[in-house]
């Protein structure tokens, strides 16, 4: 288990990053065959994403339920389309095996939303949080003075 920090911290980016969402809805949870292809996919990648730093992926966190939510962390939006491009990925074949399972029904339903994020354009905060979110990948520093406030955080004073 991660080690609770108690401290009050923020995360201050070294430099921009991605911010990418991604993930499915059961539509259909009965229709099991339809979507665990699709659920089983995910663990692969993020194997091949966390053994090869250099393609640029940072670090995730995960929330399952009726619809499943990853937040990935990603160096650049170059990466990430590389990536997804990549003809030696385990993404490409996922999204053509999705794809061609979609036209046979709406079972599963997947997702995903970018964001380019500019350092400096950014605002948190964890209190008794193990490393979290972006607290797994922006520097921890104590949440005090200049960055006592969310507004003075944003404010980038």
């Amino acid at each position: 288990m991660a080690r609770v920090q108690s401290e009050r911290l923020t995360a201050v980016p070294e430099e921009g990053f991605v911010l990418f969402l991604i993930g499915m809805r059961f539509n259909n949870l009965f229709a099991v065959h339809r979507w665990l292809p699709v659920f089983l996919a995910m663990p692969r990648m993020l194997k091949e994403l966390y053994i090869n730093s250099d393609l640029g992926f940072k670090s995730h966190e995960m929330w399952v339920g009726r619809t499943l939510i990853l937040v990935q962390y990603w160096e650049s939006s170059e990466k990430l389309i590389q990536y997804a491009k990549g003809k030696d990925s385990e993404h490409l074949p996922a999204w053509r095996a999705f794809n061609q399972a979609a036209m046979k029904s709406s079972a599963v339903g997947i997702w995903h939303e970018t964001y380019v994020v500019d350092k400096g354009k950014t605002e948190n905060v964890y209190v008794n949080m193990p490393k979290f979110g972006f607290g797994k990948v922006g520097k921890l520093v104590p949440a005090q003075g200049k960055r006592n406030s969310a507004e003075r955080r944003l404010s980038g004073e």
